[in-house]
């Protein structure tokens, strides 16, 4: 065969069609087939609180388990896509896309090796996907049903009583969900005879029936009342997990119990198979029992479910906290109680493995939160959130979170948190100014301005200095020098009476930054050269620190100092590498193409502004033509060629 093998599992909710391509994938794998890699995603094609997964994201995450380091992921799907069909073209792969909503969202996470096989399953027709092999599941036949009965509930048991047996199988309607369910409480129950639970299952089968995609509740509701009472709340709170996934450390802070605790709990749900686990310490939910969990948790008394979205927003606010102060990233501590304890992240490694297992439950908590009035965790995670946004050059993201961070502030009646998250907006438009320049920087203006106001009304000093800080930079990427010197002079004096020698330093550089713009690139050095100096201490925040060597190699760099441009430009790139600041290595590579170049080392320049490139491409960063132009046409470029820019300090 010269294509990959494509076999879609196509049939109704409940029937087994995961289940049959989980086992189909076991027993190949066991035969010692697809050796190479096994790939398996759930799809969320028909989850009743969120979307289907994002082509691209999964995308993501296939390349990362296939090795791919996270810099070098492009950015947009079609180029993931190529990827991760290069890096699968010679292996012998097996990959299973669970719950699959239609044929756009496979499309691209089809593999293109003759030995790879992929099976899909969904409960939509997947017959416009070319080269896919259907396969339609329906409901078990009767000898089939009695089979899976006797398997679960016991053989004597069930040839006892045939008839009762007869009519389980019949009011569960052959569904092998449904009997499977079934026949797990009446494990559980050897008091019971085989008609009484025949009865108790013919109650609820119209109703079933005529709920779609509730056609199995009753089944569900068989389960969940055999499990102990500690599993039953458990359960029943999953339904308010913001994200599509779990730790048992978030399960604790959601069920108020310790981890061993929850963990215990989640693995009596795996076994009752009320909860699915792709991957060691990540649990989550069926699409339709999430749903169940909800209805079951909407039932409880309002104070509980109150309790539990407390704790869980609490935890999640306070680990991505732990998360940044763990990658050196100086933030303002989250003032929302600590209910819970957070996620022990005592290490870089832990810190980045974290965020990213949670960085999409992050995003939904923030939503959730809101929704539930918990605005002051809303607008701090939030905060956290812009940061690696914004750091890691994913605008967009940025943007958003500002914008709901703003609003949340704005509904907790916090002037000062709502200015700094209008700052945070306006910094990112900023950003943007300068690389698609039209709207942006008026867009930036006016949140600077506003977020001025606010914090200056509400009499926060130091919010005041932040966003002080922020017009600065904006009022610098307008030309308008003297009122951006003006600003960051003022927001310097506020840091100066707090004796806060991080911003202190930072607003150093940004002064630095005015003059170099000025092109008085001794005056640059002169404020960026003592700004490191306050800066470049062990607790010292790690993006700062990016930011202002970076600087001074460029102010070194346009005065002809190309040794000790270099120097510090190293330092940049290896420090950007190490903190996963994807922007800022795209940046050093291209500053270091140029060094390379202004030193004669053509070779070594055009490595430099090809990796550069192929970073901004990633990024769908503008900067990424003339990095690809410097490469393709090294002869063509002076020392001058370039728009030389400093970067400031948030």
């Amino acid at each position: 065969a010269n294509a990959v093998v494509v076999s879609a599992i196509e049939g109704m909710a409940g029937v087994g069609k995961t289940q049959l391509a989980i086992h189909a994938a076991h027993e190949l794998v066991r035969a010692g087939h697809f050796a190479d890699m096994q790939l398996h995603v759930n799809l969320r094609g028909f989850d009743p609180e969120f979307p289907p997964a994002d082509p691209s994201a999964v995308l993501e995450a296939f390349l990362r388990q296939l090795g791919v380091p996270a810099q070098q992921i492009p950015g947009s799907g079609d180029e993931r896509a190529a990827m991760f069909r290069d890096r699968m073209r010679d292996r012998s792969a097996l990959v299973l896309l669970d719950n699959a909503a239609d044929e756009d969202q496979v499309r691209d996470l089809i593999p293109s090796g003759p030995a790879c096989l992929v099976l899909i399953t969904s409960r939509r027709s997947l017959a416009g996907l070319d080269g896919a092999s259907p396969h339609m599941i329906g409901a078990f036949s009767e000898a089939e049903s009695l089979s899976l009965l006797m398997r679960i509930a016991g053989r004597e048991r069930v040839t006892a009583e045939p008839e009762a047996a007869a009519r389980i199988v019949e009011y569960c309607d052959r569904l092998p969900l449904a009997l499977a369910l079934t026949a797990a409480r009446l494990r559980s129950r050897p008091a019971w005879s085989l008609p009484e639970l025949a009865d108790r299952v013919q109650a609820g089968r119209l109703e079933a029936i005529r709920a779609g995609g509730r056609a199995i509740r009753p089944v569900f509701d068989s389960s969940y009342q055999a499990l102990p009472d500690v599993a039953q709340q458990l359960f029943r709170l999953l339904g308010l997990h913001p994200g599509p996934e779990f730790s048992a450390g978030a399960v604790a802070a959601l069920s108020g119990s310790t981890v061993g605790e929850a963990t215990e709990a989640l693995e009596l749900l795996l076994d009752e198979h009320l909860l699915q686990q792709r991957r060691s310490g990540r649990f989550e939910l069926h699409d339709l029992l999430r749903a169940y969990a909800l209805d079951l948790v909407g039932q409880d008394d309002e104070a509980v479910k109150e309790a539990a979205l407390a704790r869980i927003t609490s935890w999640y606010t306070h680990s991505v906290y732990e998360a940044l102060t763990a990658l050196q990233k100086v933030a303002d501590p989250p003032t929302v109680p600590c209910v819970s304890d957070p996620a022990p992240l005592d290490s870089h490694d832990a810190a980045l493995a974290w965020l990213a297992d949670e960085e999409t439950n992050l995003e939904h908590l923030m939503s959730t939160a809101a929704a539930s009035g918990f605005h002051d965790a809303a607008w701090q995670t939030g905060r956290s959130l812009y940061r690696l946004h914004s750091e890691s050059g994913r605008d967009a993201d940025a943007v958003r979170v500002s914008q709901m961070a703003a609003e949340s502030a704005r509904k907790a009646g916090n002037r000062p948190a709502e200015g700094r998250a209008l700052c945070n907006l306006g910094w990112t438009y900023a950003e943007l100014g300068r690389r698609r320049p039209g709207a942006y920087l008026d867009m930036a203006e006016a949140c600077m301005r506003r977020a001025v106001d606010l914090c200056g009304g509400a009499g926060d000093e130091h919010d005041k200095a932040y966003v002080l800080n922020g017009l600065g930079k904006v009022l610098g990427e307008q030309s308008k020098y003297a009122e951006a010197l003006d600003s960051y002079g003022a927001a310097l004096t506020i840091y100066q009476k707090e004796g806060d020698r991080g911003r202190i330093g930072a607003t150093h550089c940004n002064i630095g930054t005015i003059h170099f713009k000025r092109k008085d690139y001794d005056l640059a050095l002169a404020h960026l050269l003592p700004s490191l100096k306050i800066l470049d201490t062990p607790e010292a925040d790690s993006f700062r620190i990016v930011i202002v060597v970076g600087n001074i190699a460029e102010a070194y760099f346009l005065s002809g100092e190309y040794d000790k441009a270099h120097s510090y430009e190293s330092r940049r790139l290896a420090l950007a590498r190490t903190y996963g600041y994807t922007l800022q290595e795209a940046e050093s590579l291209l500053n270091t193409g140029d060094i390379h170049y202004a030193l004669g080392n053509i070779t070594e320049a055009r490595k430099a502004w090809t990796e550069s490139a192929t970073l901004y491409e990633q990024l769908d960063n503008p900067r990424a033509a003339e990095a690809r132009h410097r490469a393709d046409a090294p002869d063509s470029n002076t020392a001058s060629a370039r728009i030389h820019r400093l970067d400031a300090c948030g």
